[in-house]
């Protein structure tokens, strides 16, 4: 069960994975060895999975991004994920409930860059029955 204070170092986490460990104890008013010990359990625990980085699509080159929502065939996710990780576009992948099946976050070059990425690379996987794609005009970090 997490408390108050693991939900604001996970805050402070989100907020700049590099966050020295001083300033994550100041930040949430416990001491350094405290914080360390917190994160270690949140760490072991499953909770924190990973550390990262963000980056700025347009920066990177990365003009055209799209929401993909796939209608796929029934048991055949685990193929079609397979598929979709070798894409480098497709930035992040979700099974979902609803109308589609699988939405992808999709990051290209330019809009000729999307479409092939959508109709040639997407769409060619064998298990995919349809897709709608939505465009993303500005992103907005949280």
């Amino acid at each position: 069960m997490l408390d108050d204070i693991d939900h604001a170092i996970l805050d402070e986490l989100r907020r700049d994975a590099r966050v020295s460990m001083t300033a994550i104890a100041d930040a949430v008013h416990i001491s350094r060895a405290g914080a360390h010990a917190r994160i270690r359990r949140l760490t072991d625990a499953g909770v924190i999975t990973g550390f990262t980085v963000r980056t700025d699509p347009a920066a990177l080159g990365h003009h055209a991004s799209a929401y993909v929502m796939l209608a796929i065939e029934q048991a055949s996710w685990q193929a079609v994920q397979e598929r979709l990780r070798a894409i480098r576009e497709v930035e992040h992948m979700a099974l979902v409930g609803g109308d589609f099946d699988v939405i992808l976050l999709v990051r290209a070059r330019d809009a000729r860059d999307l479409r092939r990425i959508v109709l040639e690379d997407i769409q060619a996987i064998p298990s995919i029955r349809s897709t709608r794609t939505t465009l993303i005009f500005e992103d907005v970090e949280r």
